[in-house]
C-alpha cells in the first residue's frame, strides 16, 4: 500500500480517497455461535432430560418475531420450535397473514423441554432468558408477537392473566409487542381463534402489510 501511495504522489496526486470496504453483516455468524452455546447449555436441570435444545426457526432478517414458551415433545425430537400440533396451527396462522414460516423468525423464551410439557419454572426462565434477549438484539425485529402468558408476561411485565392484556400494544426495548394466545390454548379453545386473528391484523397494520381478505 505504501508503494502505491508514493507512486501516486510522483504522479502529482496530493490527496487520495480510499473507499471503505463495507463491514460484513455478522448477524448469521453471531446467531450460529449463540445457537452452539444454547445447544451445550447446562445452566438449569432441564438439560439433563432433553434430547436437544431448540434454538429457533425462520428468517434472521425478518421484521416479525414470534416468541413462544418452551419446546414440546415433537420440538425436542426435531430440534425446531412449533412443529407439533400447536406449531401446525401457528403455521396456518402465518399463512393466513399472507406469509410463510420462512418469512418470520420463531423461538421460545425457554429453549429446552420441561418434563411432561409442564409450565416452565421462574428459575428456568431466568437462566434461559439472556439467550432470548441476545436473539432479539441480533434480529432487531420491527414487531414481536408473544405467544402465551410466559413470554407475554416477561416482555410486557404484566402479572395478570393474558386475557386481560392480549390484543394491546406494549413496547420492549423500543420494539412494539403484541401479546396473544398460545396456539396450544387455541387447540383447547378454538372459539378464541378470531381474537388471535384480530391481533394479527393489528400486527400487519403495524408492519404496513396488506391484510388478506
Amino acid at each position: 500500500m505504501q508503494n502505491w501511495l508514493e507512486y501516486f504522489k510522483i504522479l502529482g496526486f496530493e490527496e487520495i480517497y480510499l473507499k471503505k470496504t463495507p463491514k460484513k453483516d455478522q448477524r448469521i455468524e453471531k446467531l450460529k455461535q449463540l445457537e452452539k452455546t444454547v445447544k451445550n447449555c447446562t445452566k438449569c436441570p432441564l438439560y439433563k432430560k432433553r434430547k436437544q435444545a431448540v434454538f429457533a426457526d425462520g428468517n434472521p432478517y425478518s421484521p416479525l418475531m414470534f416468541i413462544g414458551e418452551a419446546p414440546g415433545e415433537e420440538e425436542d425430537k426435531q430440534g425446531l420450535p412449533f412443529v407439533g400440533r400447536a406449531g401446525q396451527l401457528l403455521t396456518k396462522l402465518i399463512k393466513k397473514m399472507g406469509l410463510e414460516r420462512e418469512d418470520v423468525y420463531i423461538t421460545n423464551i425457554v429453549k429446552c423441554r420441561p418434563e411432561n410439557n409442564r409450565d416452565p419454572l421462574p428459575e428456568e426462565i431466568e437462566k434461559c432468558v439472556p439467550y432470548l434477549l441476545e436473539q432479539i438484539e441480533l434480529i432487531k425485529p420491527k414487531v414481536i408477537v408473544t405467544l402465551g402468558r410466559f413470554s407475554g408476561g416477561y416482555l410486557t411485565k404484566m402479572v395478570v392473566g393474558i386475557k386481560q392484556y392480549r390484543g394491546k400494544w406494549f413496547e420492549f426495548n423500543g420494539i412494539p409487542v403484541m401479546p396473544t394466545f398460545h396456539p396450544s390454548y387455541l387447540l383447547r379453545n378454538p372459539q378464541e381463534r378470531w381474537h388471535v386473528w384480530d391481533d394479527m391484523k393489528e400486527v400487519l397494520k403495524k408492519l404496513n402489510l396488506k391484510i388478506p381478505e
